[in-house]
């Protein structure tokens, strides 16, 4: 496993080891257990160039299985990480655009087959560009793997709607982080997109509408502990 990257301005979230900076990165580009994932909301953004040595995942056709409402099974994930070169025991770097949201996406779905080391870089393709660090057009080819296949847990982080009903009503919150528009159902998708997305507009009863860009800076860093505890548990 590759070391963590220790700072201090990581100290108070609840988990500092899934957070690098884009120095750390820089520094850990090229170990032989790293694999670094760029997952876009703009998915014919990493063909401009990438973070060399980045595999792209596409959040829709990669990770959404192609037929049933849901995310890839065991067997598709084993093979899709086989595909991009990722063993078991990588440590996985998430990145992105938008403020990381679909690289965080891609993450927890990572997360849902219980891959052991995944983390996110802080302040995503936004901040590392910022920097005039170095990015490449360059096609990455990666050894195919061996990617065992371990089913999925959908229990610990995934919630159904049974467990949704059974949550409205409670003390306990309920955050939409989609656009202030989806939440008040002028829209049924993201701005500026197809209206394809939901089947009906509006919010789920009792949901607080936060959108995702309020976690983030100016800068694409996520905002410290004290700031996201405010939004997330002083405000619910």
């Amino acid at each position: 496993m590759i070391p963590n990257d220790v700072n201090k301005r990581f100290e108070d979230y609840a988990d500092p080891s899934m957070l690098v900076r884009t120095e750390w990165l820089a520094e850990h580009l090229g170990d032989e257990n790293l694999v670094v994932v760029e997952s876009d909301e703009d998915v014919l953004l990493y063909e401009t160039g990438h973070i060399p040595g980045a595999v792209k995942i596409d959040w829709h056709t990669d990770l959404q299985d192609p037929v049933a409402r849901d995310y890839l099974d065991a067997e598709a994930f084993a093979q899709l990480m086989s595909e991009k070169g990722i063993n078991r025991d990588s440590t996985v770097v998430f990145y992105g655009d938008n403020f990381n949201w679909w690289a965080t996406y891609a993450l927890w779905v990572f997360s849902l087959f219980g891959h052991p080391d995944v983390r996110i870089l802080d302040g995503g393709r936004q901040k590392w560009e910022a920097e005039g660090r170095e990015m490449t057009r360059d096609a990455t080819t990666r050894e195919p793997t061996d990617y065992p296949v371990v089913e999925r847990s959908d229990d610990a982080i995934r919630a159904f709607r049974d467990d949704v009903l059974a949550h409205i009503g409670t003390d306990n919150p309920l955050v939409d982080v989609r656009s202030p528009e989806e939440f008040r159902g002028e829209l049924l998708h993201m701005p500026n997109y197809p209206q394809e997305g939901s089947l009906r507009g509006g919010h789920i009863p009792g949901a607080s509408s936060v959108p995702w860009k309020r976690a983030a800076n100016d800068d694409g860093t996520f905002k410290s502990a004290d700031d996201l505890r405010a939004i997330y548990a002083d405000e619910q």
